[in-house]
């Protein structure tokens, strides 16, 4: 079969369970197509054709034997910030150029023990910082749709490896829109899970407070899938949360989106740099869903323009706490003849961390510093309550809450963006980190350059399976999912 990439997952599924193809054959028609289209699109840093095809036929032979469960064989790739045991982890900086992980991250380990099998590792911003993918050591992931333009960040090689039908399904992580802004950029559905959902065991830490994994494919279908693995308590995870995990799969149809009470925030709708095309978009979206029974409610977000600064102020503070592991002295990158211990440290940092993170680790550093922790990083924490407790509010009125997941489309590779409005370009997705709550991008529409236009839902506490089930009744009643860029139709 030549159209292999074409299927859903749940029709990969039904097709290896029937023998239609074994997983050896789809792993091999997953791994040509990398090798064909891989060189335009650069979504993977590391494929792993050897080790996929040893999975692929242990899972053929769990099937033959009667042991195999619904993923068995199916492929995925992991953005490279999961640690993936003998193979390389890089985070996409040239500090773990040379990282060969001794341990695979929770969320991979539960992949091997669900049946998927590993294609490689995907590009991303440099520790997930950035929204282009451009801050990447290995250079910058072009967007399916167009190459001139950005695939989205930080998870932009897992948005363009599904978006360029390089990798069925994949795995993102979010530390302030790192799976939805992409997802958008591309045309995908990507689900930011509650914080303490998804274990953060082996995934290197960007900002530990609001780093959380998550699913990137498709459909909200494909994505309850992955999300079926992902999810669970993990003791190596103390934020990890002992929470009751639904079936997402089997709740897709659970929450009906008639009565469904959506918020719309009127502060979102008038943020200035907003694009009228994806304004309409998201506009047309919200009176389909209206149509199939759900009432649009208005609501204040009064603490909208709060989340910029405070993110900006949290998550560098966080980072620079956490990057100071890589010093040179016990893995990753290390400076060469250095004169004494602090040049060790100077060079090897400096050398190895790229402009963007050295940017974020003096931020933060600054903001932790004596005298200056009180003015910013607390008042920030203060003001990340207040953050929350506006969410909180809302949700006594409405069940979910409606957005624009990025302000525009996908920028142009190598935009003359400064730092600041790139930042400003994360206004609808912050927040949402800041106060730990579940949130998902749907696909609906394009702008008037064929770009990606997407819709984000926001959800209270715990509630991944109601967002993925709405999400799947406008992707019943709609056909915008189911588009696919030009280069993803090219046969291997």
């Amino acid at each position: 079969m030549t159209d292999l990439h074409r299927l859903s997952i749940r029709e990969l599924s039904e097709g290896l369970a029937n023998a239609q193809f074994s997983s050896r054959e789809l792993t091999e028609h997953y791994l040509k197509r990398i090798a064909k289209i891989d060189v335009q699109v650069k979504s993977y840093v590391t494929v792993t054709p050897e080790l996929a095809l040893v999975e692929a036929d242990a899972a053929d032979t769990l099937r033959k034997a009667g042991g195999a469960n619904v993923l068995t064989g199916v492929p995925i790739a992991h953005k490279d910030i999961f640690c993936t045991q003998g193979i390389k982890t890089t985070a996409g900086s040239k500090i773990l150029d040379n990282f060969i992980s001794p341990y695979d991250a929770t969320v991979v380990a539960k992949g091997k023990a669900a049946g998927l099998v590993t294609l490689g590792k995907l590009n991303m911003d440099e520790f997930a910082m950035g929204s282009t993918s451009e801050n990447s050591y290995y250079g910058a992931t072009t967007n399916p749709w167009n190459l001139d333009h950005v695939p989205g960040g930080s998870s932009g090689g897992s948005a363009a490896a599904v978006a360029a039908d390089l990798a069925p399904f994949a795995t993102g992580t979010d530390t302030g829109g790192s799976i939805r802004q992409p997802a958008s950029f591309c045309g995908l559905t990507g689900l930011k899970p509650t914080y303490g959902r998804v274990s953060r065991f082996g995934m290197i830490a960007y900002a530990s407070s609001l780093d959380q994994g998550g699913p990137m494919a498709r459909s909200a279908e494909d994505c309850a899938y992955l999300m079926n693995v992902m999810a669970g308590h993990d003791a190596k995870d103390s934020t990890s949360m002992n929470q009751t995990v639904d079936n997402y799969v089997a709740n897709l149809n659970d929450t009906s989106v008639k009565g469904l009470r959506i918020g719309i925030p009127k502060q979102y709708f008038n943020v200035a740099g907003l694009a009228e095309d994806v304004k309409a978009r998201v506009e047309e979206s919200l009176k389909k869903l209206e149509d199939l029974g759900a009432t649009l409610v208005e609501i204040d977000l009064n603490m909208t323009e709060s989340y910029v600064p405070t993110y900006y102020l949290i998550a560098p503070a966080e980072a620079s706490s956490n990057l100071q592991r890589f010093d040179g002295v016990r893995y990753g990158y290390r400076a060469e003849n250095p004169v004494d211990l602090m040049d060790l440290y100077k060079r090897s940092r400096s050398e190895g961390f790229g402009a963007e993170v050295q940017r974020r680790i003096l931020i933060g550093t600054y903001a932790l510093s004596a005298g200056y922790y009180d003015a910013y990083y607390v008042k920030a924490q203060k003001v990340r309550r207040l953050i929350q407790q506006d969410f909180l509010k809302a949700f006594e009125s409405v069940d979910v809450i409606a957005a624009p997941s990025a302000p525009t489309t996908a920028y142009k590779i190598g935009a003359d963006l400064t730092p600041v409005e790139m930042y400003l370009g994360d206004i609808y997705t912050l927040a949402v980190n800041l106060a730990g709550l579940p949130a998902i991008n749907a696909p609906v529409g394009f702008d008037q350059n064929n770009l990606p236009v997407g819709l984000q839902l926001i959800g209270n506490y715990w509630s991944e399976s109601q967002l993925l089930s709405v999400v799947h009744q406008y992707q019943q009643a709609t056909d915008w999912h189911t588009q696919r860029a030009a280069i993803a139709e090219e046969n291997a």
